[in-house]
């Protein structure tokens, strides 16, 4: 299994207030994550940056997670875990008031892959039938698409696009997402926050995860295409691809 994880200030934010990495466990298994923090810095990148680390601790301690169900599990109760810890923090700090964050995280073993998201943050697969998006936005944008009233095309440039009705640590009972997929030799999982998912479309996408270079390099030029559109917003990316071979993560 090969993962890469890179970031991006963009072109015109001063700070960047994403987070994420690929994390082992004891097992050897991968946790991939994307958190794209709101609230301003000095709130938006302590949220990200505390969902990260508090992720990334507890997964690297834990095993014995070897069924669909157990990862279900293990993302459902972490994840709200985090949620109490980002509100008690806001709560304690009033320079963090209304902190909160997205978050798209997988856990990745030899058979499956296990996605749990909140927020406007993707998940992506490409494999033998295709490129798709495997999560749905927790936006009002796209609440509009689903019901209806706004095309897929307007949604693109809304006024509100950026208007989450779900974010982690802004609420006490948070809900999220979680579904699992089978993953193959030669599939490519991509998370990504919407400083991506807003500048490059998924033909571009796809065109790029399905090229020669190697996947650090592939990741690099999903960000540079980003920037190269405009890059208002922080770029983040984990990708992890199915394969016999090892490379090193990028952080």
């Amino acid at each position: 299994m090969k993962a890469v994880f890179q970031t991006d200030r963009g072109r015109v934010r001063l700070h960047n207030e994403d987070a994420g990495g690929v994390f082992n466990n004891k097992d050897g298994y991968r946790l991939a994550i994307v958190a794209d923090g709101m609230g301003g810095h000095r709130a938006g990148d302590v949220a990200s940056e505390m969902t990260i680390s508090a992720l990334k601790g507890e997964w690297e301690e834990s095993n014995g997670i070897k069924t669909a169900g157990e990862a279900e599990s293990w993302l459902n109760e972490q994840i709200k875990r985090v949620n109490l810890l980002l509100l008690d923090h806001a709560t304690n700090n009033t320079e963090c008031d209304g902190m909160g964050t997205t978050i798209v995280a997988a856990i990745l073993t030899d058979t499956f892959a296990t996605i749990a998201h909140i927020g406007d943050s993707r998940g992506y697969l490409l494999n033998e039938s295709g490129f798709k998006q495997i999560t749905d936005d927790h936006s009002l944008v796209n609440e509009l698409v689903r019901s209806g009233q706004i095309s897929k095309e307007e949604a693109e440039h809304h006024p509100r696009k950026n208007v989450l009705l779900r974010a982690l640590g802004t609420e006490k009972n948070v809900e999220m997402d979680i579904r699992t997929i089978i993953f193959e030799e030669g599939d490519i999982l991509l998370l990504c926050s919407d400083g991506l998912s807003n500048k490059v479309n998924e033909a571009e996408m796809a065109e790029i995860l399905q090229n020669e270079e190697n996947l650090q390099q592939r990741a690099g030029l999903l960000i540079s295409l980003a920037n190269e559109n405009g890059g208002e917003d922080n770029i983040t990316l984990a990708m992890v691809e199915f394969s016999d071979t090892c490379e090193d993560d990028v952080r």
